[in-house]
């Protein structure tokens, strides 16, 4: 081993997209067997994730939809080469990529739910304001409907206006 690299695990992301062909069931089978292949290769899964079906930005061979998938994981530097050809020869993952990650302490994890929790609470504080105001709005509206309603003459009144203003001697 080198001596300017360390021999410890190093913290990875993966993130995976399988085919359309799978159902949501099969899909998630076939996350399972990922999974799988990074235990073989020694990996501690730490975290993942399913984030379902979403549309592609571009055709992968021919499927314009995928299933994603996310793992976090710890690995020695060796194996990494193993689990990105295995993923690389599988028919079941259409890409993959892994990136190392640092990796975050409880702390961290913790103050990041705490942003998370204020944000969620602004937006749906946000979104009450919109709501009471789009009643208001709506409110004023109807108001200024009823007086358009009220103001509106009779369409003979304005055509006996219009025939005085016409006749009339002193335009000209």
């Amino acid at each position: 081993m080198s001596k300017t690299k360390k021999a410890e695990a190093t913290h990875y992301e993966m993130l995976f997209i399988l085919p359309n062909k799978f159902t949501e069931d099969e899909a998630k089978t076939v996350m399972g067997q990922v999974e799988k292949t990074l235990a073989a290769n020694a990996a501690t899964v730490t975290h993942n994730e399913y984030w379902g079906k979403k549309k592609l930005a571009y055709e992968i061979k021919h499927n314009a939809y995928g299933y994603y998938g996310l793992f976090e994981f710890d690995l020695e530097g060796k194996n990494l080469a193993k689990i990105d050809n295995d993923l690389r020869l599988s028919t079941d993952v259409l890409r993959h990529q892994i990136v190392v990650k640092k990796a975050k302490s409880e702390k961290e994890i913790s103050r990041e739910k705490e942003i998370r929790a204020k944000i969620d609470s602004k937006k749906a504080e946000a979104e009450k304001v919109k709501v009471d105001g789009d009643k208001k709005a709506s409110t004023a509206a109807k108001s200024k409907e009823k007086e358009k309603d009220s103001k509106k003459v009779d369409l003979k009144d304005l055509d006996e206006k219009l025939e005085g203003i016409l006749n009339a001697d002193d335009l000209i």
